[in-house]
């Protein structure tokens, strides 16, 4: 009788915890728009969010430690075709922003995909519904280089950066993955159908010059795939999942090797160990929770507490409330350990947008977690101001101190509830001079 051997992994006992209830964001309104987006951004500071909002859509940005909302505000966003980069102040937001950073235009249509450079500073990278993508560099407030609707002939689903930014994947309506290199706009590789479905795609990078993407199978089951970009002709490994109808928005952790199935919709999260021998793509683990999620956001490493050895942590978005929820490996010592946290990529860039314009690559600039991370102090975003003034707007909400506009309108506002007060205030005496009458 043959013996099935269990395969060894540091990983294999990894468990999902959520946070308890006075440690989650309550009273959040999520944005019910359908967009297949994780809704959420999280670094070691804050973790922001796209909320409902009356006449458009509105960001809600929260210091990481600070779960009640009495004095945080959001700002407007809008809908268009246009991009804005807001920065926000150390201490958080005190008054509500109004006008960002800069305001980038380039697009037709509604942007729907939004990514930073992994390693050049100031490079954002955008995807719209015309079809288009366009590389910016944020300093200077202009586009750089476009991909054409050529490149992409219907709607890009998804988009990710290589770790050295040196390429991008690619995800599109018209059933291809594409490995493109966006300074010479030239299709490195591509794959027709990766998978059978006519659901979306989704596509990232993991290690070893390797795709990892989840799709649907022609019976709509949902799919994860491993691929080689050198040899696109067969999967590495393919696996059908179940049958929900959620798209899996996929985060991978590069020190780690463990790639995160989030679904739209599901009450679950999915991780799975990528190997370098075969069969590659190996199943850890399941997190499962009553209520099903409506985006999720995803801490960088350097955000995490080392000291309970959690390896990743996750912002569950629901319909009102935000809930953490810890990735640990369980383990008697709480000693640093250095097998799970090797150099992870800090929050310097590694090139100027001139740099990697120019051909440079680079990797991340690596630093430890041995004595914990502690966040610097916001670096105030350059812009060139000489370049087309008109589109690039400074604002001084921006840097935590309200304007002069600002301020008269808060007086004014100030002023009426005051007079509101004070109109209460005599009703009430009357009330108690009548009751006293009696």
């Amino acid at each position: 009788m043959s013996r099935q051997v269990v395969r060894s992994s540091k990983f294999r006992h990894v468990f999902g915890q959520p946070a308890k209830a006075d440690q989650c964001y309550e009273d959040v309104r999520v944005s019910q728009t359908t967009w297949d987006s994780g809704f959420c951004a999280v670094n070691p500071k804050f973790v922001a969010l796209i909320c409902e909002a009356s006449g458009g859509g509105a960001f809600l940005v929260l210091p990481l430690g600070k779960v009640t909302l009495d004095l945080t505000f959001g700002a407007p966003v809008s809908l268009a075709s246009s991009l804005q980069v807001w920065e926000i102040p150390d201490g958080g937001l005190t008054l509500p922003l109004r006008e960002s950073v800069v305001t980038l235009e380039g697009h037709t249509k509604r942007v729907g995909i939004v990514v930073w450079h992994p390693t050049a500073q100031n490079v954002l990278l955008s995807a719209g519904c015309d079809n288009v993508i366009l590389v910016w560099d944020v300093g200077t407030g202009a586009a750089v280089l476009t991909l054409g609707s050529d490149v992409h002939p219907d709607t890009i689903y998804s988009v990710d950066w290589s770790r050295d930014g040196a390429l991008i994947c690619t995800s599109c309506r018209d059933k291809r993955v594409r490995i493109i290199e966006p300074r010479k706009g030239t299709v490195v590789a591509e794959k027709d159908r990766p998978h059978e479905g006519t659901r979306p795609v989704r596509a990232v990078f993991v290690s070893d010059g390797k795709i990892l993407t989840t799709g649907f199978s022609r019976m709509s089951e949902r799919q994860v795939a491993l691929w080689d970009t050198k040899h696109l002709e067969e999967p590495l490994s393919l696996q059908e999942l179940d049958t929900s109808s959620g798209v899996l928005l996929p985060f991978f952790d590069p020190d780690t090797n463990i790639v995160y199935l989030c679904g739209k919709g599901d009450s679950s999260i999915r991780y799975f160990e990528i190997t370098s021998e075969a069969p590659f793509l190996h199943y850890l683990s399941m997190f499962s929770s009553k209520e099903s999620q409506r985006g999720m956001g995803y801490m960088p490493k350097r955000g995490l507490e080392v000291n309970k050895c959690e390896i990743a942590r996750f912002y569950k978005l629901h319909e009102r409330r935000c809930e953490p929820i810890a990735m640990t490996v369980p383990r008697k010592s709480d000693l640093f350990q250095e097998d799970l946290y090797p150099p992870t990529a800090g929050p310097d860039a590694a090139l100027t947008a001139e740099e990697w314009l120019g051909g440079r690559d680079a990797g991340p600039l690596l630093i430890s977690l041995k004595d914990g991370y502690v966040p610097p102090k916001s670096r105030e975003l350059r812009v060139n101001r000489g370049l087309d003034t008109g589109r690039r707007k400074t604002a001084p909400e921006a840097s935590g101190t309200p304007s002069s506009d600002t301020v008269a309108r808060l007086e004014e506002e100030m002023k009426k509830l005051q007079a509101t007060v004070q109109e209460l205030q005599q009703r009430l005496d009357r009330l108690e001079e009548t009751v006293q009458a009696k």
